[in-house]
């Protein structure tokens, strides 16, 4: 038997393996499963092909999730109901990376919006943001308040797309405190490309990128890549975090703060 028809047999047992694999973790890496496997990377690619056209995983950037763990996303009103005091408390230990002078973007989210309460009286900063009660909650009083201009997405009470560019281009900021519906290795993902096309424009206009995200979203994946955890900073959380998570992103080069 030559090496082709070799491999060629060996193929389904290895991408079996590979499933096998993603669904314990929800996502994976394609050079981990490489180091799992001892296979090249061009062998993994080919083998994610062949899964995803089975349907039994999503290929993402650098890597691939489990097709069967997409989350979907609730609506703004019935998800800022969840995890209050975590959010709460991730918001007030985001407060430590504001400096006097910052321009800071709000993403959208309710944890982004707790944050946005606690700049009521901070008269010292610029807030940019595309989160429509963000802006709600500053427009009486507070900071400097600049908004995108696009699309109005309802579901996320968020302006997101290709014409938040046209702001967005022009501007530099200190710090971006982004949301996300999930988060796993594989990086950060949500329910709408064009919410993803915002999130990564802003994080590429950041000095500094803070997440805020509760330990639900951990190990929880959706629909649209919104960035990889390179992007990231910080990450600000609870102490729900999944230890293996936080150690793994640590490693990466990404902060790991917990709240309470």
């Amino acid at each position: 038997m030559n090496i082709e028809n070799l491999h060629r047999d060996l193929a389904p047992e290895r991408q079996k393996r590979v499933l096998e694999i993603i669904r314990q973790r929800n996502a994976v890496r394609v050079d981990e499963l490489c180091e799992a496997l001892s296979v090249s990377a061009a062998t993994i690619r080919r083998d994610l092909e062949m899964l995803e056209a089975e349907g039994c995983i999503r290929r993402v950037h650098g890597g691939a999730v489990d097709g069967q763990a997409r989350l979907e996303e609730p609506l703004f009103d019935d998800k800022a109901g969840l995890a209050g005091t975590e959010k709460l408390g991730i918001a007030r230990l985001a407060l430590a990376h504001i400096r006097e002078g910052d321009t800071i973007y709000l993403d959208g989210g309710s944890t982004i919006l707790e944050l946005a309460r606690l700049l009521r009286d901070r008269s010292d900063i610029t807030v940019v943001t595309n989160s429509l009660r963000a802006a709600v909650e500053l427009a009486s009083a507070g900071p400097r308040l600049m908004l995108l201009g696009g699309e109005f997405r309802r579901r996320s009470q968020t302006i997101v797309g290709t014409m938040t560019r046209s702001l967005l281009e022009t501007i530099y900021l200190d710090v971006a405190f982004m949301g996300t519906i999930g988060i796993t290795e594989a990086g950060l993902t949500t329910t709408d490309p064009n919410e993803a096309f915002t999130k990564q424009l802003v994080m590429t206009r950041a000095r500094r990128v803070v997440l805020l995200a509760d330990s639900s979203k951990i190990g929880k994946v959706s629909f649209a890549h919104a960035g990889a955890l390179s992007d990231i900073g910080v990450l600000v959380t609870d102490g729900g975090a999944d230890p293996q998570f936080v150690k793994k992103i640590r490693k990466v080069g990404v902060t790991v703060e917990v709240a309470g």
